[in-house]
């Protein structure tokens, strides 16, 4: 049997937040089996947190977490770790010989649609890694410069084209997930993008890009400006060059 593990990191969602986990724990409910939705509040200001609470008598998969305000990267390898101990946990209880488990990870903003996950669960067995190309997207025009700048950027640094290599929709069996997320730096703000090169440069790994659609943001708090993006950009250079070193280090091994 398939079991699957959904990681929404979310913050200063409140208005949001309960839209977003209904949609989602549907999708935990379709797969069934051991299947949980975790959403981690990244120390928000208002009140997402405690509507998540509110909401689990009414959705039963659904697993509300809270930590102090670390950021989206951090709080995405938060999210991933979780599941992962989450996964072994059951294997340990429930021995599950043959079962598979899965990790999605989206966002908790509104931009991904829910009803676009089926057709990725229906590969989850053709690809190790399944992640979405956001095509059309409706959020900004400086933000599609951003995803080209970063495409650019890593051709450089790595030497290898992504399509889209920081998609908040992607499936990835558990044990992928769990062969590469040791190598990413545990303050690095851009993990799933970090996570997308480790996975394309594993040539035993089958990932698979499929397209998706990405609505406009309508409420909650962006944290991301063009002055942030700057320091975070030139900090991921600095960061890619040095994973980089590493990584070719530890191949010549």
């Amino acid at each position: 049997m398939d079991h699957l593990v959904i990681v929404i990191p979310a913050y200063n969602e409140e208005a949001e937040i309960e839209s977003v986990a209904r949609g989602w724990h549907e999708m935990a409910c379709l797969v069934g089996g051991e299947s949980r939705l975790v959403i981690i509040d990244d120390g928000s200001k208002a009140g997402t947190y405690a509507r998540l609470q509110a909401l689990q008598a009414e959705l039963p998969r659904l697993v509300p977490l809270t930590k102090p305000n670390s950021g989206h990267g951090a709080t995405l390898l938060f999210g991933y770790r979780y599941a992962l101990n989450m996964i072994e946990s059951r294997k340990a209880v429930a021995g599950g010989e043959g079962d598979s488990w899965f990790v999605f990870q989206t966002d908790s903003d509104g931009q991904t649609d829910p009803a676009e996950f089926p057709g990725f669960w229906e590969k989850r067995h053709e690809a190790d890694v399944i992640i979405g190309h956001r095509k059309g997207r409706q959020d900004g025009f400086s933000r599609i410069v951003v995803t080209k700048t970063l495409k650019l950027v890593l051709r450089l640094v790595f030497g290898i084209g992504i399509t889209d290599a920081n998609t908040p929709f992607r499936l990835m069996s558990s044990e992928a997930l769990a062969g590469k997320i040791g190598s990413v730096p545990e303050d690095f703000n851009l993990s799933n993008v970090m996570l997308s090169v480790l996975f394309v440069r594993d040539a035993s790994l089958r990932v698979r890009f499929l397209p998706i659609t990405f609505k406009a943001r309508h409420s909650g708090t962006n944290s991301i400006n063009l002055r942030k993006i700057v320091r975070i950009g030139m900090r991921a250079v600095r960061d890619f060059a040095r994973i980089r070193r590493e990584l070719d280090a530890g191949d010549r091994k």
